[in-house]
């Protein structure tokens, strides 16, 4: 595979995709990271998501109120390496079923960092996406499904739409399996080992820090983290090569 030196025209999402594209390999994004802009950019979109506080107890609004100097503390950890993601908060949602929904509820900063990577990962998994993929992606959601879905029943003539659902998926997550699938688009070994860094932080339930050796808490709210897209990214391209192209992937 070809290896690339990424630059901003590669890091831009373009509708139109070759085949060069779905095969580069990137080795160097860690740079990327190291700009405050980025990080702002990082930090409006998880304003916007809004959810709650982290183990560190910091609110949203809390750290919006620093914003440059946390923002600054951050780049500094980013630049030399000191930046260590914190273990996420233990969140049980009450399910209809009778069980319980376990979220993890990141710090404000590091859903900050996880989005900003986030948004840098975002265009190069783009280029390898199913058009039939749904999940996970940007500007794209559910009733987009539905339209297509509706759009495959009239075209073909299909009788039947299948609801599926993998039974704790995010419970089960194979760390080594994940980062040996980003690694065939992404050799940067320093953004490697922040990825694996946010899989390994652990989770505090009643005051007490628990591994997570697999699987990854879902984020709690609306906030989607970079973690929870690459899954979607990988459960996507992965199935890719297996399935008919009009399988729709939620």
């Amino acid at each position: 595979m070809k290896q690339t030196h990424i630059d901003k025209a590669h890091l831009a999402p373009t509708q139109h995709t070759t085949q060069e594209d779905r095969v580069r390999v990137y080795y160097s994004l860690y740079g990327h990271l190291l700009d405050k802009q980025r990080l702002y950019n990082g930090f409006k979109k998880v304003w916007k998501a809004k959810g709650a506080a982290g183990i560190d107890r910091q609110s949203l609004s809390d750290f919006a109120s620093d914003l440059s100097n946390q923002l600054d503390q951050l780049l500094l950890e980013l630049q030399t390496k000191q930046y260590k993601p914190q273990p996420v908060r233990r969140v049980e949602i009450p399910k209809d079923d009778g069980g319980v929904r376990l979220l993890g509820i990141p710090t404000v900063r590091d859903r900050v960092v996880q989005q900003t990577l986030n948004d840098l990962l975002t265009p190069i998994f783009e280029a390898q996406f199913h058009p039939s993929s749904f999940g996970y992606r940007p500007h794209r959601g559910c009733h987009d499904a539905i339209n297509k879905a509706t759009m495959f029943i009239r075209r073909y003539r299909l009788d039947h739409v299948v609801d599926m659902d993998l039974s704790k998926c995010f419970d089960k997550l194979d760390h080594e399996l994940i980062i040996k699938s980003i690694r065939r688009r992404v050799t940067d070994s320093s953004v490697l080992a922040l990825l694996k860094q946010f899989l390994k932080s652990g989770v505090m339930v009643e005051g007490n820090w628990q591994s997570t050796e697999i699987g990854s808490p879902q984020g709690g709210g609306d906030q989607s983290t970079d973690r929870q897209y690459l899954f979607g990214c990988l459960r996507s391209s992965n199935a890719r090569a297996r399935a008919p192209n009009r399988t729709l992937r939620g």
